[in-house]
């Protein structure tokens, strides 16, 4: 849960609660996601007032938003200032985010939505920010901005730009525009920048939150941005964004998994999150992939989407291939890519999740199997050193798998894409970043190793499996351990590997193969792109270079051995666990 400064989180009012447990049944019916709140309903007409009137600067014509806005904008205006008690001078709700897919006038809409509350503002020489995802963006969200005041001649005056007479000064040098009487500044900001630094804005609008959020200085940054508004309790934080183009991680997932909570109901917060997505089970289904499921997520279908143009670039990104598609289906259906997204997957991942189970680590592993294999598989300074343990229950017989990764510390400058997830599963324990792999991770896998030695799980042969190129220092470092070459086996890759990636899936489905549930191999297993070769099927990244698979591939020569049903060196007796 995140932390929501200037928030009195255990007195929140549970009449402004913004839980809509319903969800699912309202997007399926077409119906509002902005549940019944007590609004101040003369703040809220005002504010609606307003935005109505404004004029869409890029549309022939120039139409108001009040012509061409459907009602689920209108309702989101209403929510978002008239959650201000004007007496009070409080905001109700303090945060809003709201997830919908490209196409459907977010980013006209957070322009008009900024103007508006400058119009409204009261405080002298207040800040108000719009943060765009890059420089371009940012460069259109201030032509958006300045379009709107320079067609009200109320806003900008007689030259449109307030330097005759209107209420607003454009300065479009500085990308910013002035209220001449109360002193408030709209500053245009770029997530490409250092965007942030001592935030004391009233009013933060996030335009494509994934981009901003995916940054390794996230965090710091929403720290800034929310603490701004601690001494501004008549401000606000909107976030409008797309889904993310990768799978969620960092701030951004943070953001999205405490907008999914307050919208279930889990959790109480002053957040308002409307978010336009499939329920799971029809993401998992893959319903998106019928045309008639799209008006669901997307409420502006046939206004400002445009139904041809999304058949056509469907048609397109399934002829590319899944890369195009999972792009596709994020950015335009707001699908969560990952395991969901199943295009040229491995057959496993559909099983992976249902496998997990609480409890399954390496002391449980070693308490209850009859026998242990390890698989190890590594690359460069870019790429983990995976290793993933795999025992046989002693009762059951299921094949439980637990899984560990090392990365040297520099891969987070040279993959800075997946530097955020990197170091959540930092967090999570799932990897360990070195300064010297070969100094710190070989030790740390000789110990894991020398560990099961001890337990006398270890095969009398062939214990150890690994890709047999670029692991010479870590058999070195083995056998001055004590390991004999016999203990150790080359495991071909490939196509040679075709047993073990078409074995698994099978175990996965039946309940014979289970795991932990770890982060770090749902990541990997998510990555993963099979690929048919002949009558073999091989594993490989889904996307080169920042899609990483070492510890999937560990667990895949693991698995191999394991498959020629190996007897430990010793032998013990167990107690079912039940597991």
């Amino acid at each position: 849960m995140l932390d929501f400064v200037g928030s009195d989180v255990p007195d929140f009012d549970p009449a402004w609660s913004t839980a809509v447990p319903d969800w699912e049944d309202r997007i399926l019916k077409g119906l509002s996601l902005i549940p019944d709140l007590p609004l101040f309903e003369a703040v809220a007409d005002k504010a609606l007032q307003i935005f109505k009137r404004l004029r869409v600067p890029d549309l022939p014509g120039n139409p108001t938003y009040g012509e061409v806005c459907e009602d689920w904008v209108f309702d989101f205006v209403r929510a978002v200032f008239g959650s201000y008690d004007p007496e009070t001078k409080r905001r109700m709700i303090s945060e809003f985010f709201l997830l919908i897919p490209k196409k459907n006038g977010k980013s006209s809409i957070a322009a008009a939505i900024i103007v508006t509350a400058a119009i409204l503002n009261e405080r002298p020489e207040a800040e108000l920010i719009l943060i765009a995802p890059t420089q371009k963006i940012a460069n259109i969200a201030f032509k958006q901005a300045r379009g709107i005041i320079r067609l009200d001649p109320d806003l900008g005056g007689a030259d449109g730009m307030g330097k005759e007479g209107g209420i607003f000064l454009v300065q479009g040098h500085l990308k910013q525009i002035t209220h001449q009487t109360t002193g408030a500044t709209i500053m245009i900001l770029s997530a490409d920048g250092d965007v942030v630094t001592g935030s004391k804005a009233a009013f933060i609008l996030v335009d494509e939150t994934h981009v901003l959020a995916s940054k390794v200085k996230a965090p710091d940054i929403f720290l800034e941005l929310r603490g701004g508004l601690a001494s501004r309790p008549e401000g606000f934080l909107l976030q409008i964004t797309t889904q993310s183009k990768d799978r969620p991680t960092g701030q951004f997932e943070k953001e999205l998994e405490t907008a999914r909570a307050v919208r279930d109901g889990k959790i109480a917060l002053p957040v308002l999150a409307v978010l336009y997505e499939l329920p799971q089970d029809m993401a998992e289904k893959e319903a998106w992939r019928d045309p008639a499921t799209w008006g669901l997520v997307n409420p502006n279908l046939g206004i400002s989407v445009d139904v041809p143009f999304l058949r056509a670039a469907f048609a397109k990104a399934k002829e590319e291939g899944p890369e195009a598609l999972a792009l596709f289906a994020s950015q335009h259906l707001n699908v969560q890519v990952g395991i969901g997204l199943k295009s040229g997957r491995w057959i496993g991942a559909d099983y992976w999740p249902q496998a997990a189970r609480d409890g399954i680590d390496l002391d449980y592993i070693l308490a209850t199997s009859e026998v242990v294999v390890a698989g190890l598989d590594g690359g460069g300074l870019d790429d983990l050193l995976g290793l993933c343990v795999l025992g046989r229950h002693a009762e059951t017989k299921a094949w439980m798998a637990w899984a560990k990764a090392w990365a040297d510390r520099d891969v987070l400058t040279l993959r800075q894409k997946i530097a955020p997830e990197l170091l959540a599963l930092e967090e999570a324990g799932d990897l360990v970043l070195v300064e010297n792999i070969e100094d710190e991770a070989n030790p740390a896998i000789v110990e894991l190793c020398a560990r099961i030695r001890t337990a006398e799980l270890f095969p009398e042969q062939d214990g150890i499996g690994m890709d047999p190129e670029g692991v010479g220092s870590i058999i070195d470092a083995l056998v001055d351990a004590g390991f004999g070459i016999e203990d150790i086996r080359a495991v071909s890759q490939g196509y040679k590997l075709n047993g073990a990636i078409k074995t698994a899936p099978v175990k996965l489905k039946t309940g014979k193969m289970l795991h932990g549930g770890q982060r770090l191999m749902t990541w990997c297993v998510g990555n993963a792109r099979a690929e048919a070769r002949g009558n073999a099927v091989i594993v490989t990244k889904a996307e080169s270079g920042s899609a990483k698979i070492d510890p999937l591939m560990a667990f895949f020569n693991a698995v191999q051995l394991m498959s020629w049903n190996p007897v430990a060196a010793g032998a013990k007796t167990y107690a079912y666990t039940g597991m």
